[in-house]
């Protein structure tokens, strides 16, 4: 595993909403991203389990390397939504199966809780080391995380996008959907109010108590051998890394999963809030729109597939 350690490919320009830091493309108009996209209903598929999803997600990858010549630039998904695929690849990564495929990946993480040790258990790090194991990193061409123990977090991350970005487009970015009040929705950890733009790349805000619950609740729910120490040091956290909306727009392919609106109802409303609600044509409401509902980001990238278990449906 390597840490991010080099300038960005592309010149980051650093704008402050509030406490939230964005750092956007400078060559780049945030009015003119947001509107040159087009809306896009949101067409998902029912699948009968995690497992199911899980091998949806592992055949994206499967199909990806088949379409694209050369490396995969791939950001996997923390939490429960990517741990059906993680625990598959783990599995593969035992055997001789998917081995070419491996080692054509350059793997990223997509958000991050910080200030937070790497080795803390609630770290999205450690979970992925516990799911993928050492089989697959050791196969992979590059796993690049955001770090999170660092003095200047700012400049880590500048680092990191310049990683990231050196490797070229995104080929896949895995994502989930977080429930936020009132039926809002988040995207890796794109927050409402946290004044996100089309241009930002990613971006450092700060965290509420609400986040960390949510945060230690389904990494224990999803198996994580956790510990006093390593939850106080959790709760202890100020501030969350995120890819922004750019990073969403650019995406060659988006896969979405959503597995466990049981432990996480709120993401019942969420969800239908985000297939119904239909996005302005008037760039000032449509940028309104997104700030409350960030969750809508995903319905401007044209090539995106919602895999989703029957509990995230709404039945009245």
């Amino acid at each position: 595993m390597t840490s991010a350690n080099v300038s960005p490919a592309a010149a980051i320009d650093r704008h402050v909403v509030g406490e939230n830091i964005w750092l956007c493309d400078r060559n780049s108009d945030a009015q003119a991203e947001l509107m040159k996209h087009s809306p896009q209903a949101l067409s998902y598929e029912v699948l009968d389990s995690e497992e199911a999803v899980g091998r949806a997600m592992l055949d994206e990858l499967q199909r990806a390397a088949q379409t694209t010549a050369g490396d995969l630039n791939i950001v996997i998904l923390g939490g429960r939504g990517g741990q059906a695929l993680h625990r598959l690849l783990g599995e593969k990564a035992k055997t001789n199966e998917i081995d070419n495929l491996l080692a054509r990946l350059n793997v990223f993480t997509q958000d991050a809780l910080a200030p937070m040790r790497k080795e803390n258990a609630f770290s999205f790090v450690r979970d992925f080391e516990r799911l993928l194991g050492d089989s697959f990193f050791g196969k992979v061409r590059s796993f690049t995380s955001m770090q999170t123990d660092a003095d200047d977090l700012e400049s880590c991350l500048i680092a990191f996008l310049g990683q990231l970005q050196s490797q070229g487009p995104i080929d896949i970015l895995f994502l989930g959907m977080g429930p936020e009040a009132g039926g809002a929705s988040h995207l890796a950890y794109i927050k409402p109010g946290s004044g996100a733009a089309a241009n930002d790349i990613a971006g450092l805000i700060p965290i509420s108590s609400d986040i960390l619950d949510h945060h230690i609740k389904k990494f224990k729910v999803g198996g994580a051998q956790t510990n006093d120490v390593d939850e106080a040091e959790c709760r202890g956290a100020s501030h969350i890394l995120t890819l922004g909306p750019a990073a969403i727009l650019r995406a060659r392919r988006i896969v979405q999963s959503i597995v466990d609106a049981a432990t996480a109802p709120g993401k019942v409303a969420s969800f239908d809030r985000l297939t119904k609600t239909e996005i302005s044509a008037d760039p000032f409401e449509r940028a309104r729109q997104f700030d409350e509902n960030p969750g809508l980001w995903i319905r401007l990238n044209p090539n995106v597939r919602s895999l989703i278990l029957p509990d995230v449906l709404k039945t009245n």
